[in-house]
């Protein structure tokens, strides 16, 4: 007997290496869907690329000036900011203003999206002036909310080297320009040496807008990755890090919430909520992405915190108006998933997060993009489908530390794209099932640097924190640069997706970051817009075939502001069930207008129709309604009233 145990220790090593073999050739050979299939799929959707209209700039550039400690990784450090959201900026009913980070001038730009209308008024930046700022600032994103409760839009824009700022619609504005908007500091007061600014070294890479305490108004969740430090001066020589491990750093930059405290026409004040607000643990991790939503249905918006190093969190809420509580909450592991897939502990590169229903069980299911590259880092994107049949059954296991979602990436297709960012959910040709879409890419030169990354990915965390051990990824360097835009669609035939990108003209070989979605053209179907890393941006234009019903909402308080958090289901003539929200601003650099759309297929006619909301008082309702497809404005106070 014992000889034997001796010889099955013997040949445990091999057997375990014959599994592995036999594991690894099932996963990477799934079968696909077919090239013919594919075409058929892709037939169903039409984009047409349009330009971006954009001001004169003082400065081109193609890399970042940065901290003399990071100049042999310059095109690294440069690697981020180019942000895009889409909203009804003008007041005229639709969502057909852009707010964008064009990386190549440094500026936050406000233009109009292209087409019909798009002489309405000048593209023009928004200006800090009177705020102070300096040489080492940077913008890296824009998010419209109405945050000072007036009925016009404002915006919230962020940046590496300074505190976030909150462009507030000016009252009596007759016209869309700079002057339309008074820049307000987030946080009050900034010191100031010479005039320049010199305060505090935020490196905001991450935002989401929702009222995370309950009270009727937005909050504001700000995400830092780099910690405070001077990282795009290059007139200082250290005073910089980066993160201590690749999977497990906890010296990032903080984590904050900022609640709303008051406002007037002109005005807004927002206080920063206690540390203590996050679990233990969650206030670090470089954050490159995050996410707002209601999961369990009690009107209180869970937080999705998407780590490129340090694990994700997936924050429970348990708020009060007035005081905000997350608790943790992690998937349970089997044996069946490993550890790097188990959400809310996962050791991949988050980079990009959204919400959605794909399956029709009325409970959301979640999407998260990682580094996917193969022969280069090959991790996995995350298809987080639920596991439990209602919103309550949910609410139950959150309540417990239990999240219950689990991984379909590999058998429905969706693991592997790339390099990869922004992830948007949308039904792009109103056929009642969600499209995929998703950014990719890095940072585009000639010389290939993997084999360089790929050294540091296997090198011991303890060196990582140290600039000096990082390969030298300078101007010209290359990893993933000649990525694409990508588009997954889920096949009739077997439920896989396939990414049909290449069919549609969208597989440009350029890096890109932030996905903004609305339907700028009022024609029942969505366009979307894509910033690109030191790249021009662009609008797609929807022009699908497809004749399917939508159902589409605007919801506002009686103050004219959008109703963020509200949720919405739908349930079809014939028992087809849609869930979707109003999004306050959800991602890694892109943001989705304010505005509900509902792909159906064929509704087969009214709509049963359930909205559930906050009032301003924090008080919440729940109404149905019969409604018909196409675009309805519904006012969202004690009652939901059409107007």
């Amino acid at each position: 007997m014992t000889t034997k145990l001796g010889r099955l220790r013997r040949q445990l090593p091999g057997v375990i290496a014959v599994v592995v073999a036999v594991v690894g050739y099932v996963v990477v050979s799934l079968p696909s869907v077919s090239a013919a299939e594919q075409d058929r799929m892709a037939s169903r959707y039409g984009f047409t690329a349009m330009t971006i209209a954009l001001p004169e700039a003082d400065k081109q550039q193609t890399i970042r000036p940065v901290n003399k400690e990071y100049e042999r990784i310059q095109a690294w450090i440069s690697s981020v900011g180019a942000g895009i959201a889409i909203n009804d900026l003008d007041g005229d009913g639709r969502p057909n203003d852009l707010c964008l980070v064009d990386t190549r001038t440094d500026q936050v730009v406000v233009t109009p999206t292209p087409g019909e209308g798009d002489q309405r008024y000048e593209p023009f930046e928004l200006d800090l002036a009177p705020l102070p700022t300096n040489d080492a600032v940077a913008p890296m994103g824009c998010t419209p909310g109405d945050f000072n409760e007036d009925g016009r839009m404002d915006l919230l824009a962020y940046y590496w080297g300074r505190t976030a700022v909150v462009f507030l619609g000016r009252a009596g504005a007759t016209e869309l320009d700079s002057a339309a908007f008074t820049p307000t500091e987030l946080v009050p007061d900034p010191k100031v040496v010479d005039g320049e600014y010199a305060d505090a070294q935020w490196n905001t890479n991450a935002v989401a807008v929702d009222d995370f305490d309950g009270d009727g108004h937005v909050d504001i969740f700000v995400a830092n990755y780099f910690p405070d430090s001077p990282v795009l001066d290059p007139t200082v020589d250290g005073g910089v890090e980066m993160n201590d491990s690749l999977s497990h750093a906890k010296n990032s930059g903080k984590k904050m919430i900022f609640c709303f405290e008051g406002a007037t026409s002109s005005s807004v004040s927002f206080m920063r909520a206690p540390d203590s607000v996050f679990p233990d643990g969650a206030q670090w991790g470089w954050t490159l992405a995050a996410a707002a939503n209601d999961l369990d249905g009690d009107l209180l918006p869970e937080l999705y915190v998407a780590n490129d190093h340090g694990v994700d969190h997936l924050l429970y809420n348990k708020s009060k108006p007035g005081r905000i509580e997350f608790g943790g909450v992690k998937q349970n592991r089997t044996p069946g998933v490993p550890k790097s897939k188990q959400l809310g502990n996962d050791s991949f590169k988050g980079m990009g997060i959204d919400f959605g229903d794909l399956d029709h069980d009325g409970v959301y299911d979640m999407f998260v993009s990682n580094i996917t590259t193969p022969w280069g880092i090959q991790e996995s994107n995350l298809h987080f489908l639920s596991t439990v049949d209602d919103q309550k059954d949910v609410r139950a296991r959150l309540a417990a530390g239990e999240a219950p979602w689990e991984d379909h990436s590999a058998e429905l297709g969706t693991g592997w794209s790339g390099w990869a960012w922004d992830v948007k959910f949308a039904d792009f040709d109103n056929d009642g099932e969600l499209e995929i879409t998703q950014t990719t890419g890095f940072v585009q030169g000639e010389t290939n640097r993997w084999p360089n990354l790929q050294e540091l990915a296997t090198a011991n965390d303890s060196l990582v924190s140290d600039p000096l051990f990082w390969p030298n990824v300078e101007k010209g360097d290359d990893l993933a640069g000649d990525q694409t835009l990508h588009l997954f669609a889920r096949s009739d035939e077997d439920g896989r997706y396939a990414n049909i990108a290449p069919h549609l003209g969208l597989a440009v070989p350029v890096p890109t970051r932030g996905i903004a979605t609305a339907d700028a053209d009022d024609d029942g179907l969505l366009d979307f817009a894509v910033a690109r890393q030191f790249a021009a941006p662009v609008f797609y234009q929807n022009t699908s075939p497809g004749d399917g019903d939508f159902l589409g909402l605007r919801l506002s308080h009686e103050d004219g502001a959008p109703v963020v958090g509200a949720q919405v289901e739908v349930v079809t003539a014939d028992g087809r069930r849609f869930i979707q929200r109003v999004d306050g601003g959800s991602g890694h650099s892109g943001k989705r207008s304010t505005d509900i759309h509902i792909g159906l297929g064929e509704s087969g006619g009214d709509l049963d129709t359930t909205l559930r909301w906050r009032d301003r008082d924090g008080q919440t309702h729940e109404q149905d309604l019969e409604l018909s497809a196409g675009w309805h404005d519904i006012q969202l106070g004690s009652q939901a009233k059409e107007g």
